[in-house]
């Protein structure tokens, strides 16, 4: 224990040097590693080679499309099935696949398939990207990570091979059933069927259940996933009563679940209630019909960008809410986007702690610590920020409506991709803005919050200011 102890010491002591040195931060690293990667992508997009036709690609919409798969949102300035070709489309879902593991994943896979050891600063990044609390055991997490994700992604082809091998063939079948099942699991959205995303399976409970299976799972976290499996191996081997397995859940993994429990169920019903005389989406369906296409629409707003029914025929309503759906997203250390379900749910508990006049703000038993909150209220308020300069942006230079807007940044912020028909329609700038929109969703919960919260106050432990109170409310 006492070893233990002192390399643990002996390492915090080497992270703070190397932060203080004149290297790149982390975050940084992973940011510009994001960046790198859309620009590679677009600059492949942009070639003959990547067209069906052929010819060049204009470079803004290669950008665009570079991003929205790196970024795993969906939002598309051209027909991903028509425009490109069997290479386009490759290096699109390879693209999605980078963007759902994350660039710390993927280049640690590729340093441990060269034989490379894992250096102190890549561990360091590795804890960063995925939160974790230590640097043991991390190399091991994201080979699991690894299986896991190409496990799920297999079992989620074989389910859309029932419904598009019968379909398109066994070859392109097959193709189409291995693309939507990396799309879904990394809850990128985009697809090759057509113009209306999923809208012709509307009604088709295959398509449906796997879509909405392969986007929770992704969404929900690896953490989470880690978790689950320890509880339930745990149960295996008889270490937890009958009954107690939530209970022996962590606080994060257990505020993840019901938070997404509820905003899927939650979301719904609102949307069965608000559409389910729409004549324009749920009106013609029947009763099961209709619910599965209000849980549909309930999962793919957090972040996942497939849709079966037009989004500018929704109810306002409806629009509203997606775009709440959409803000929140999934939850930490997986393939969504968004402000997550556990910042939105910690920060409903600092109100309800508020309200009972409490100083500690609490959940299932454990009080949640001060710097989590802090993270938690930073990255609200500054996705706020952000949506609210993009939305003013875009009114200024587009001739658009304030809801068609509104949902094209909420959507690009929160890495959904779901839209009112407006992508294409956008101007230059607003193509870029929406672009660097997309790429600031996916990384800055690592680079806006992580990076300004991790560095060290060099007051700290040497000089506090008196503190005075502030009048609020």
């Amino acid at each position: 224990m006492k070893e233990n102890k002192f390399i643990r010491f002996v390492k915090k002591c080497m992270i703070k040097r190397k932060l203080r040195s004149g290297r790149l931060s982390s975050a940084q690293v992973i940011a510009g590693g994001f960046l790198a990667a859309i620009l590679a992508g677009a600059v492949l997009l942009c070639m003959p080679v990547s067209s069906s036709e052929g010819t060049f690609t204009d470079f803004v919409d290669a950008l665009f499309t570079a991003a929205t798969s790196v970024c795993v949102t969906g939002l598309v300035t051209v027909n991903t099935a028509a425009h490109w070709s069997l290479f386009g489309k490759v290096v699109i879902l390879f693209l999605i696949q980078l963007g759902g593991l994350g660039v710390v994943t993927v280049m640690t896979v590729f340093l441990v398939a060269a034989g490379q050891r894992i250096t102190l600063r890549e561990r360091m990044m590795i804890q960063e990207s995925f939160n974790t609390d230590g640097l043991d055991g991390l190399v091991n997490m994201i080979m699991r990570v690894l299986r896991g994700t190409l496990l799920l992604e297999a079992a989620g082809a074989v389910g859309y091979a029932f419904v598009f091998i019968p379909e398109y063939g066994a070859l392109k079948g097959a193709g189409y059933a291995v693309f939507h099942a990396v799309s879904a699991f990394c809850n990128a959205g985009i697809d090759v069927v057509g113009d209306s995303s999923l809208g012709p399976y509307l009604t088709n409970p295959v398509i449906n259940i796997t879509t909405c299976l392969l986007i929770i799972i992704g969404g929900i976290g690896y953490v989470v996933w880690w978790d689950i499996l320890r509880v339930l191996r745990e149960k295996r081997q008889r270490q937890t009563p009958k009954g107690q397995c939530f209970r022996r859940l962590q606080l994060h993994s257990k505020l993840a679940i019901v938070m997404t429990l509820a905003l899927v169920l939650g979301g719904t019903a609102l949307f069965f209630l608000l559409e389910r005389n729409n004549p324009s989406t749920f009106g013609s369906l029947s009763l099961p019909e209709q619910i599965m296409a209000a849980f549909f629409q309930s999962v793919t707003t957090r972040t996942a960008g497939f849709c079966t029914v037009d989004q500018g025929a929704l109810t306002d309503g409806s629009a509203f809410i997606t775009m709440l759906l959409m803000l929140i997203g999934g939850s930490p250390a997986g393939t969504a986007g968004g402000v997550k379900t556990t910042t939105v749910g910690m920060l409903a508990l600092v109100v309800w702690a508020s309200a009972q006049k409490k100083e500690d703000v609490e959940a299932f038993g454990r009080q949640i610590n001060r710097q989590s909150i802090r993270t938690g209220l930073t990255v609200f308020l500054l996705a706020q920020f952000i949506a609210v300069a993009g939305i003013v942006l875009l009114l200024a230079t587009q001739d658009m409506g304030f809801t068609d807007v509104s949902f094209e940044v909420f959507s690009a912020l929160g890495t959904a991709g779901l839209t009112r028909g407006i992508t294409a329609d956008l101007n230059v700038f607003g193509k870029l803005l929406v672009t660097a929109l997309m790429y600031i969703g996916r990384i800055g919960p690592i680079t806006l919050v992580v990076a300004f919260l991790s560095r060290n106050n060099e007051k700290n432990g040497k000089l506090r200011l008196p503190q005075r109170r502030v009048l609020v409310g």
